[in-house]
């Protein structure tokens, strides 16, 4: 039950605020943050694109008021989401929100403000803005204009617009601890005017914003088309493959556990309790069979190991039973859109023995997956006598797991 190690990224210097509180005019009153896109709701893809910047420790997320428990509760969530609260009927309202929720930090420390809306923000942007609002204050990604700007009035061209010197802004914005809190002394958020982005604060305090080259990719989804063509970009990249309805109706998963004996007895394996065996040792009660289930379950559902969710230590309760892994485990799998169609567990030692109780475990693994019992199939390996496991010291156990999208 240990996680996999990560690889050592460099020191974070910036914390992000996600805004996700819109209404989504355009896209048909549907609320595009939760449209699936690759069969994840593309708030999801944001806060993964956004995570994976090296610059970024703390992500806060400013929603709908009414979407605050759902999405604080979505398994999907990337680990450095530290909050999750609810938005106000302004930008600059969610935003100053989203600063309240922030960890504290030094005054040199940049805030990076990104829209819910943006899924296909590289980790070199979000790491490159970072940088410029740390060596100048505040900065923007920005990208040339390539149409030409036409004024019309009353359904008449009246004009072209010189549009040399005009550039479009994206996100994230990034800008200094220290002066945002000069910028908020001057304009309060909740005050009478109203800032369509970051940039447009800073710019009326006569706050110098940098500029630095944003990128094309970098697409804000606001129309219904616009969510095709994240799945395709998505596609490309091999993150996906194509809308939700391309993705395959089946996954698979595999996992494996292993734990020595302890002292003391019952054994705990298979979701029973056997009382004649010694007990497995570890920080769980040590069912290995169980959590190579859940290993299986989440690998299959894309959701990583069980390790990252119930690390050994002080967050984990000593002694958790495997059947609250498995419920937990299933929780985040029904989350993410998936349900199990099949189990099937191999459990490897030279004792106990444990034919007899075979179908016994099958019983108890179909009732806590909710499965039918020729679902999930159990059976018991000496492993030919050889190991940890042949010579009677430990149990390991090996399973896979199927699982199909909900609906499909």
């Amino acid at each position: 039950m240990t996680g996999r190690p990560e690889r050592a990224r460099p020191r974070p210097t910036a914390d992000a605020i996600v805004v996700a509180a819109g209404s989504s005019s355009r896209m048909g009153g549907s609320d595009k943050l939760a449209a699936v896109v690759g069969g994840r709701p593309l708030l999801a893809w944001t806060l993964e694109a956004v995570a994976r910047a090296s610059s970024v420790a703390h992500i806060v997320v400013v929603t709908a008021g009414s979407r605050v428990g759902e999405i604080a509760a979505a398994a999907w969530l990337p680990p450095s989401v530290s909050a999750v609260v609810a938005g106000g009927e302004r930008r600059q309202d969610s935003v100053a929100a989203g600063v309240a929720a922030l960890p504290g930090g030094p005054g040199d420390a940049v805030i990076l403000v990104h829209d819910g809306a943006r899924p296909l923000v590289s980790a070199d942007l979000v790491d490159a803005v970072a940088r410029a609002a740390s060596i100048h204050g505040a900065a923007i990604p920005v990208v040339p204009l390539v149409d030409t700007l036409k004024r019309v009035d009353d359904g008449r061209v009246t004009g072209t617009v010189e549009r040399s010197g005009l550039v479009a802004a994206q996100t994230p914005q990034g800008v200094r601890r220290d002066v945002l809190a000069d910028a908020y002394a001057a304009f309060p958020p909740g005050g009478p005017r109203t800032w369509t982005d970051e940039a447009s604060l800073l710019e009326a305090c006569r706050i110098a914003v940098h500029a630095i080259p944003g990128d094309a990719a970098n697409l804000k989804v606001t129309l219904p088309d616009d969510l095709e063509r994240v799945a395709s970009a998505l596609a490309r990249a091999g993150r996906a493959v194509g809308p939700a309805a391309a993705w395959p109706a089946v996954r698979v998963g595999i996992g494996d556990d292993e734990h020595p004996f302890g002292p003391g007895s019952p054994l705990a394996l298979g979701g029973i309790t056997i009382d004649a065996a010694p007990r497995l040792h570890g920080h769980s009660d040590g069912d290995v069979a169980l959590h190579a289930v859940c290993d299986a379950l989440l690998g299959a559902a894309g959701l990583g190991d069980l390790g990252r969710i119930f690390p050994p230590g002080p967050a984990t309760p000593a002694g958790i039973a495997g059947a609250a892994l498995v419920a937990e485990c299933l929780r985040r799998v029904h989350a993410a859109g998936y349900s199990p169609l099949s189990v099937d567990v191999t459990i490897i030692g030279a004792r106990p023995r444990l034919a007899a109780r075979l179908a016994e475990m099958r019983d108890a693994i179909a009732g806590l997956l909710a499965l039918p019992m020729d679902r999930v199939n159990v059976k018991a390996s000496t492993g030919n006598l050889a190991g940890e496991e042949g010579a009677g010291r430990g149990i390991s156990a090996r399973a896979v797991a199927v699982v199909g999208e909900v609906g499909s």
